[in-house]
């Protein structure tokens, strides 16, 4: 097993990797920003090394400082966790050129699955269903566009190929605003990814958001772990994940899961990886691969008892996956909300110093957050500051416990969302399960009608 990794993250995923490696007595080497210096997981790491000022761009973001941490602190591999550079090509590429193991799958399979068009064209190979849509890239052709949007059927989504976290895409309804919104979205890609390469998909009005986590080896090994929902979104940021997903047919979710499994050996994947997809009428529709950690990943450790983390690293490490298929038993019910430092309402951003912090506890509990009494939440960075997951024998016990453990959780000094987790806990079409991915969008939009 390696002796030595060095984790290219920060904030609760590179306190989570940390546990991860001490358990399987890994030596860790962390690096930060100075903004981080502080933290929980700097505090406890075997090594730490400073990258760079608060900035992203001039410390996570800083390939060759971290590639330089690594050399300096003899580490032999990097877990680049979730977020930042946990899905650059560039950067898997230069950290196994620089004679460390990127813990991940390989340079060209992240780049793949990074542009859209390919990703879908990789999957529909491996028998995958897709959302039906533009065969590749959208022509430079107005008449061809028009053609193409009539063949699929209206509404319609432009999406750009090298787009993500919930940016570069545009809704279109008529056939009038078609082009203008094809020639926009290409702007936007441009500057946003530096690709105007765009496609065309159908528009699906009111599906689910539903995702299949795998694990793969470099030996042709690769099993799935279940699905998880994650249809409580904002501005396409989940909010609420939740495993099993309710009210899909077990028979569904192991034909699709197989066919993810599959879609791994075909290309040939190595690590932990997510197939995100659009679920409507029993229907599957792939929208993107993942080819990292989810932040939501415990609620899938919870009924699974498989560490996600650890396998990663073994896997990394060219070992075989240690579970086959029928190994994978699914108990219980896990949900997680995602605790961040802003206005429950309003949604602006809320750093600052935790004057008093009491994290909840009980049966079925799990807190993964790296903030403590007196931690500085800084204004840098993504504001997610703890994770609560809630385990129960059945979806129901889970969600009462969730509800005790909000009631439980104090975060004084800075304001949070935990008033709207506990909202959402109580919500009527929450508790019945199976909500589309515009159901919160719509409740926040009717509350804010009510209030003016």
């Amino acid at each position: 097993m390696f002796e030595k990794i060095l984790i290219a993250n920060r904030g609760e995923i590179a306190l989570r990797i940390q546990r991860a490696c001490r358990e399987l007595g890994i030596k860790t080497v962390v690096v930060h920003s100075e903004a981080d210096r502080d933290a929980k997981y700097v505090k406890l790491a075997d090594e730490s090394v400073c990258i760079g000022p608060a900035p992203s761009a001039q410390s996570y973001l800083n390939i060759p400082a971290i590639i330089s941490a690594a050399e300096v602190t003899d580490a032999q591999a990097i877990h680049p966790g979730y977020g930042f550079l946990s899905e650059n090509a560039d950067f898997a590429e230069r950290v196994e050129t620089s004679g460390f193991v990127f813990i991940g799958p390989r340079a060209e399979t992240i780049r793949l699955m990074g542009d859209k068009v390919s990703a879908k064209d990789a999957m529909k190979a491996a028998g995958v269903p897709c959302v039906p849509g533009s065969e590749g890239a959208l022509p430079d052709d107005p008449k061809e566009i028009i053609a193409t949007a009539r063949q699929i059927g209206y509404p319609v989504i432009i999406k750009a190929a090298g787009g993500g976290g919930g940016r570069g895409m545009r809704v279109v309804h008529t056939e009038a605003a078609l082009v203008n919104a094809v020639q926009m979205t290409r702007q936007e890609a441009q500057t946003a990814f530096g690709n105007p390469t765009v496609y065309m998909e159908k528009f699906l009005e009111n599906p689910r958001h539903v995702e299949i986590q795998v694990l793969a080896d470099q030996h042709k090994n690769a099993i799935y772990l279940g699905e998880r929902d994650c249809s409580m979104q904002r501005r396409h940021q989940k909010v609420i994940e939740e495993a099993p997903a309710p009210h899909i047919p077990a028979r569904l979710i192991a034909r699709i899961g197989e066919r993810c499994a599959d879609a791994c050996r075909k290309i040939g994947y190595r690590g932990a990886g997510t197939f995100e997809f659009l679920y409507e009428n029993g229907e599957f529709y792939f929208i993107e691969m993942n080819t990292r950690v989810q932040v939501e990943h415990p609620v899938t450790e919870a009924i699974t008892g498989v560490d996600i983390v650890q396998e990663q690293i073994r896997v990394a490490f060219g070992e075989k996956l240690r579970l086959k298929q029928r190994d994978v038993e699914f108990r219980g019910h896990a949900i997680e909300c995602r605790i961040n430092a802003e206005d429950p309402f309003t949604f602006v951003p809320s750093p600052g110093k935790i004057e008093f912090y009491h994290p909840p506890g009980g049966p079925g509990i799990r807190v993964d957050s790296h903030i403590y009494q007196g931690y500085k939440v800084p204004s840098h960075y993504d504001s997610m500051v703890a994770k609560v997951i809630a385990y129960g024998d059945t979806r129901e016990q889970a969600i009462r416990r969730m509800r005790i453990a909000l009631s439980e959780m104090s975060i004084q000094g800075i304001k949070t969302n935990i008033a709207l987790h506990q909202e959402l806990m109580l919500d009527a079409r929450f508790v019945e399960g199976g909500t589309s991915i515009h159901y919160l969008e719509h409740k926040l939009a009717a509350k804010n009608e009510v209030k003016q």
